[in-house]
């Protein structure tokens, strides 16, 4: 891919626009809080925008239209089960977190289930959210030196200076505000790629023509089992990952975190449609590529070049917005549960700086982990991140959320531990089995069930 003047142009301004108010945000941050949280003063649209401006990354765009380019319609799984997880994590989820007034779900989960539960909850939300900060990085790195043709040392330095603009200096507010401007993007430029390249194709009937029922046409085009595991891998996750229950903490009210929620949902469903359609119409036209540039190529030769350059501008900013968000949830969790609660250190600057410092050191480890892996596929890290989180944090969550005061300590504090062994452990155990998700979740509630019948059982008897 050779970019034009006019894209270089447009790629330039775009993402110029779109960092300057994350660095003026920046002014209004005095402490962690303020970089968290925002001041809890969040509406809809910043709640949405925080969400989406994490989501839709580099897998829900790059990613999907290369596992779209391989096997087609099945690629849609990734915003489809994510937007599932958020209208369920709006509607049962975001008012009893939100009216918590705490700040992590690490935090969360030790007010049910003592303090030995932060640092296990802090390690498995870590563990899964630092694999999609690799998935996002993976895209950003290919991305950048297939456009710019630069080493892949200096993409890792254009990223990571990017991604302290991003969210270094102004926290959430950056990431919402990014996350706002970024959809608008996305809408202007991938959708009109996906509804171009869909009459190209010749619509409905022309697919047909080109594409076999199986896989390229079905859901299921992985297989019902993998496909289900995507699904419910993305609900999963999404529920168990502290950046998008962050954006909930910093909603003005617990009604405004359950519409944000909601409204990030109904935009990010969509957003996969589009990115599968240009990977099929790129396979059907331009079969030797490679497959994780399909996306790109197409906008760079098949839209205006103005419109090109804004849509690789588009495709930046979702790649590393991803990373920024997910790495503000990383930092947090560092700030508030281990330096905070752990450590005792209360100083709002000092941990501010923590915070801050936190966000780059990970976005730099997963460079380094990326650079062993770069011909991998993109969704892999995705779905695995998602499975890793929800193996120690999801079932214990959903257990406090509809089960309040009925599990004993003990049995959620095991109920976590047995998830995150069993997910590290199974593909040891099992090495053909693919997937550890639904083991561990077995396992949650080989512990919590019979917790919550015993308390049942004991509230039963002292009634009597």
């Amino acid at each position: 891919m050779q970019l034009t003047t006019v894209q270089l142009g447009s790629i330039v301004i775009t993402l110029v626009l779109t960092i300057l108010p994350g660095i003026y945000a920046g002014r209004k941050v005095k402490s962690a809080d303020d970089y968290a949280l925002g001041g809890r003063s969040a509406g809809i649209g910043m709640v949405a925008g925080s969400i989406i401006g994490t989501i839709v990354g580099g897998a829900a765009t790059i990613g999907t239209a290369q596992l779209g380019f391989q096997l087609g319609l099945t690629a849609w799984w990734f915003t489809l089960g994510s937007g599932v997880g958020f209208i369920i994590m709006g509607l049962f989820y975001a008012r009893p977190l939100r009216n918590s007034g705490l700040m992590t779900i690490s935090e969360f989960l030790v007010v049910n289930f003592g303090k030995k539960a932060g640092p296990i909850a802090s390690l498995s939300a870590t563990a899964g959210i630092f694999f999609s900060i690799v998935a996002s990085m993976l895209t950003s790195i290919h991305l950048i030196v297939g456009l710019f043709h630069v080493s892949l040392l200096t993409a890792a330095t254009i990223i990571i200076v990017i991604v302290a603009a991003l969210v270094f200096f102004g926290g959430i507010n950056s990431s919402g505000m990014a996350g706002i401007f970024k959809i608008l993007l996305v809408f202007a430029t991938v959708f009109v790629g996906g509804i171009l390249s869909y009459n190209d194709l010749g619509g409905l009937t022309g697919i047909r023509e080109s594409f076999p029922a199986f896989p390229w046409r079905s859901l299921f085009g992985k297989g019902i089992e993998d496909s289900l595991f995507s699904l419910f891998s993305m609900v999963i996750g999404v529920i168990s990952t502290q950046t998008y229950v962050q954006a909930l903490f910093s909603a003005k009210d617990s009604a405004t975190a359950a519409a944000g929620c909601v409204a990030a949902a109904l935009i990010v469903i969509p957003v996969g449609l589009p990115s599968v359609m240009i990977g099929m119409y790129m396979h059907a036209m331009h079969p030797e590529i490679n497959a994780i540039d399909a996306l790109p190529f197409y906008l760079c030769t098949y839209l205006p070049e103005w419109l090109g350059g804004i849509g690789i501008a588009a495709l930046l900013l979702s790649s590393l917005g991803s990373i920024s968000g997910l790495a503000l949830g990383i930092g947090t969790m560092i700030s508030r549960d281990i330096f905070n609660d752990l450590f005792g250190l209360h100083d709002v600057k000092r941990l501010l700086w923590i915070s801050r410092f936190s966000v780059l050191a990970v976005t730099f480890g997963a460079v380094i982990f990326v650079f062993h892996y770069l011909d991998s596929l993109v969704l892999h890290w995705n779905y695995l991140s998602m499975a890793l989180r929800g193996a120690g944090i999801f079932l214990p969550l959903t257990f406090i959320v509809f089960f309040k005061g009925l599990v004993p300590q003990e049995a959620g504090l095991t109920a976590m531990i047995a998830g995150i062994l069993v997910a590290c452990l199974w593909p040891f155990i099992f090495p053909d089995s693919t997937n550890a998700l639904f083991p561990s979740l077995a396992f949650n509630l080989f512990f919590l069930v019979p917790g919550v019948l015993w308390t049942l059982y004991k509230n039963k008897n002292r009634k009597i």
